[in-house]
């Protein structure tokens, strides 16, 4: 039963590496069906790397395949490509029936891109078979959850997924339905029917997913076996005697069992009995689907009818980052130099783009392609704090970026999207802005997670059918739509509705939903799917404020994404590392036990810290024992950086507007043997960042100390 379950994920598994993936550029909204123009092997620079890596890529024999991965992880132990070469040599080694060097190689995998969950089915089915139990139950839980997280993999289509995603999952609930059977067996009699009837279940799951899987079928009938239900086992059972398999002589003998046990065994032929035996039919299988909520239009009434009764919130909101993320021009709200430092580059050959002002009115002006001059005024302002980007309006409606922003940390201009983006992308091109092209068009691109209440025609959807209710991120983009609340409260009528319907009480909802709807504008892999009207990133019916919300895949993402140890690179993806933590997975922490979306402080609190003169206390709040000794826990003097949590827990590696920000892994443990694999660049080693003169050797010397 194991071997041929193992074969069949196996198939599975070989399809899902049939094609190498396109890379997603970020910093933009990525929209369903978008597809980049650049591929992950584009992003190979070594030649002989790319080479090595296409042929183990393109062999199909599974001895050479494994034997070609050896060889690559020899040869390029600091690749990035590593958890997809890993990967291969897991799957290849199933293929081999060498379950030790798969699940070897697949955890290595894992270590460096955990979300992937065709392999973690895969390895499930190993572990199941190799009775490492708790092992296939994480694997298998993991993978059904990221099955819910992300779309389908582009390089699938949507036929193909619609019937390989089933198969996933139906393995998946056979593993925990499996090891829930291997718990009842083992388990005292109070406590045996209970695990019988979990296994019970999830078998259910699998076989509704997957009708056709023997395997499941007959341990969904031993399930029932165990349980008394005789009946509804010999349905199953029947299923698989009926089929020509290695679980037909094992599923024979058990029926064999059951008609000598029933009634009719001492007068009726076995083949009789066989023909008799209804289509299985399990009454106590119930539907996941929740019950709909009521679907009413959503009543949105702008962030100005929040002000009457919650005056003092509004100011605060009135003086973050997201009130202000994109204001329409005014020359108090610029501060970028568009006087002294008005040419770009500043230095070296001609000026590609230059910046001034004119009757106090601030422009840019870009080279076309005859060398002169194009000007566009600033008609936008995105940005407040820490990086300023400008945007013009052309007589359309439609909306530009200029290419160009200012750094207030580092008091000069740059390209930005040069700085974030694969080789050769079209925005980052200079000479082509006057060509006013969708790829620097801010409706398209940017409007998600800078204004309020898009919509769009989704027809066409052309940038100038891009519409939104208002500028920056509004009370309503976090609280959902608040006309209703609002004439409910004029009225004086009592409201009724829970915390996590419109107006949401942040303070009263789980953590996932918390998380959930901070996600809409901070986590890049979101994909963006419209409403029935066009609602682009809100929802248009009341009762259904939390949308569910797919992510693309991670390696669907240009490596500038990622460190090579697999850590997140830039801050445009701080809530899928988060996501990672184990203070999200098991404390369930959300972003509020450390943030105030809107402080008293707002304006000199850039970060929206809540205990930012008492840093470690986000930490404490949970995990108060440190507190008391706190140089036990650092081997750093209290008082000094080293010995603040976030130093080592959240350090400051994620790429940001020109600066470093702290990683939102926060369990993150400085990982000395990584650094010694690609060094300070790729794996950022927490120790290292202040003892800089000292290496990765010395680093896991200290560690293995402590």
């Amino acid at each position: 039963m194991a071997s041929s379950k193992i074969t069949v994920c196996g198939a599975i598994f070989a399809i899902a590496l049939a094609v190498l993936g396109w890379s997603q550029e970020f910093d933009t909204a990525i929209f369903r069906g978008d597809k980049s123009s650049i591929t992950l092997l584009d992003q190979v620079e070594d030649p002989a790397e790319r080479k090595a890596f296409s042929a183990l890529y393109e062999e199909r024999d599974p001895a050479t395949k494994r034997r070609l991965a050896e060889e690559f992880l020899e040869s390029y132990p600091k690749s990035w490509l590593l958890s997809h070469v890993h990967e291969m040599a897991s799957k290849a080694s199933i293929d081999l029936n060498n379950f030790d060097a798969a699940l070897a190689h697949g955890g290595k995998s894992l270590r460096l891109l955990p979300e992937n969950p065709l392999l973690l089915v895969s390895l499930a089915n190993v572990q199941i078979h190799q009775r490492l139990t708790d092992q296939a139950v994480s694997s298998a839980t993991l993978a059904l959850e990221y099955l819910d997280r992300f779309d389908r993999p582009a390089r699938f289509s949507e036929t193909e997924w619609k019937t390989l995603d089933p198969q996933l999952r139906a393995s998946c609930y056979y593993v925990l339905g499996r090891a829930a059977i291997t718990a009842g067996m083992a388990a005292n009699e109070p406590e045996r029917d209970g695990h019988y009837r979990k296994g019970r279940d999830l078998l259910a799951k699998s076989r509704r997913l997957n009708a056709s899987d023997t395997s499941a079928a007959y341990l969904l009938g031993i399930a029932h076996l165990s349980l008394r239900e005789s009946h509804q086992a010999a349905s199953h059972l029947a299923d698989v005697y009926r089929q020509e398999g290695p679980l037909k002589e094992r599923a024979g003998a058990q029926l064999r069992q059951i008609h000598q046990q029933s009634p009719a065994g001492a007068t009726t032929a076995f083949d009789a009995y066989l023909n008799s035996i209804d289509p299985p039919t399990d009454s106590h299988e119930t539907s996941d689907a929740k019950p709909p909520k009521t679907s009413t239009p959503a009543n949105y009434a702008g962030s100005a009818s929040c002000k009457g009764c919650h005056g003092e919130v509004f100011a605060s909101w009135e003086q973050t980052g997201m009130a202000q993320m994109f204001r329409p021009y005014q020359p108090q709200n610029v501060f970028g130099d568009f006087t002294d430092q008005n040419q770009f580059p500043l230095s070296g050959g001609s000026a590609q783009a230059r910046m001034g002002v004119e009757e106090g009115r601030h422009y840019f002006e870009f080279r076309d392609e005859r060398g002169g001059w194009r000007r566009y005024d600033v008609d936008y302002t995105i940005g407040s704090k820490w990086q300023q980007a400008y945007a013009t309006r052309l007589p359309d409606g439609a909306i530009h970026v200029f290419p160009i922003q200012y750094s207030r940390i580092h008091l000069k201009w740059v390209n930005f999207w040069k700085v974030i983006d694969p080789p050769g992308t079209e925005r980052t091109d200079l000479s082509a802005f006057h060509e006013l092209t969708s790829a620097t068009n801010y409706q398209v691109n940017c409007a998600m997670c800078h204004t309020s209440q898009l919509s769009t025609n989704k027809e066409r959807r052309r940038p100038t059918d891009f519409i939104y209710h208002e500028s920056g991120i509004n009370c309503e983009m976090c609280h959902g739509p608040s006309g209703d609340h609002v004439v409910t409260r004029q009225a004086g009528t009592p409201e009724l509705t829970p915390a996590d319907e419109p107006p949401i009480r942040f303070g009263k909802i789980g953590h996932l939903q918390y998380v959930s709807i901070c996600a809409q504008c901070h986590m890049q892999s979101t994909v963006v799917d419209f409403g029935e009207k066009g609602e682009v990133n809100y929802s248009g019916d009341s009762a259904s404020f939390f949308r569910e919300i797919a992510s693309r895949p991670y390696p669907e993402f240009s490596r500038k994404a990622f460190y090579g140890d697999g850590r997140f690179r830039e801050s445009t993806f701080i809530v899928e590392s988060f996501l990672r933590s184990a203070c999200f997975r098991k404390g369930e922490a959300h972003c509020g036990h450390c943030h105030d979306p809107h402080p008293a402080d707002a304006a000199s609190n850039p970060k929206s810290l809540k205990f930012r003169d008492e840093p470690d206390h986000m930490c404490l709040q949970c995990h108060k024992s440190y507190g008391g000794d706190l140089k036990a826990h650092t081997r750093h003097e209290p008082e000094s950086e080293a010995s603040r949590c976030t130093s080592c827990h959240m350090p400051k590696i994620m790429h940001s507007l020109l600066f470093q920000a702290g990683t939102h892994r926060i369990d993150d443990i400085p990982d000395a043997e990584m650094t010694m694999r690609f060094g300070q660049k790729e794996s950022p080693n927490a120790c290292l960042q202040c003892h800089q003169e000292k290496d990765a050797t010395w680093a896991r010397e200290q560690l293995a100390a402590w």
